[in-house]
């Protein structure tokens, strides 16, 4: 694997990992292990059975809280954490062969990715809860996982239009983040101003 077709796989795993890290671990994994995929020498532990077994696990248990409304901003918020670490990780290991001076700035770049994905992802279903639309959630959910196998075919495929994908989504996620801050600060302003209004009615009564 060329060094294009390198960054196309971290990149794109990367960015998997901040939308749903037990999906990407459990498909590298099993990429690997099918020759779909050839991983650095230190990721080859992704394709142990049981990290395997354990990232397909957690990845259904995922798939179930993701798609209960309200669960599924709890299960994001624990992640808040969880996911970008995890894209640091998959940077780490891949870059061992250069030494902590090229692990540390590829970790810190992989887990930046993994972070704005999962930001997006977090902050959109902040704000399709907000709407109470019935199953609005379960599509989301399913886009993402989509999404996610997507971006495993590019890898695998095409690593380097993987690459510019994630290029092209990080410009996205900063024009996105902006508008999606300021529409949640509106609407929990206004519920706030609700409650105030509510809570200075029944004092007055």
């Amino acid at each position: 694997m060329d060094m294009l077709q390198s960054i196309g796989v971290l990149l794109g795993s990367s960015w998997s990992s901040g939308i749903n890290l037990y999906m990407t671990t459990a498909t590298l994994g099993i990429a690997e292990k099918m020759h779909w995929l050839t991983l650095p020498e230190n990721m080859k532990v992704l394709s142990h059975p049981f990290v395997i077994l354990v990232a397909i696990l957690l990845y259904a248990i995922e798939f179930v809280a993701d798609k209960i409304p309200f669960v599924d901003n709890v299960w994001d918020s624990i992640h808040t954490i969880i996911r970008p670490a995890g894209g640091a990780a998959l940077g780490y290991l891949a870059a061992t062969p250069m030494g902590p001076s090229g692990q540390i700035p590829i970790a810190v770049l992989t887990g930046a990715i993994a972070a704005s994905a999962h930001l997006t992802k977090a902050t959109s279903r902040v704000a399709i809860n907000s709407t109470s639309v019935p199953g609005t959630n379960i599509v989301a959910s399913v886009g993402e996982d989509a999404s996610v196998g997507m971006m495993f075919f590019f890898i695998i495929k095409h690593p380097i239009i993987a690459g510019l994908i994630v290029v092209l989504f990080l410009i996205f996620a900063v024009w996105f983040l902006k508008k999606m801050f300021r529409f949640l600060r509106k609407i929990f302003g206004f519920m706030l101003r609700k409650d105030q209004a509510a809570s200075s009615l029944s004092q007055s009564n």
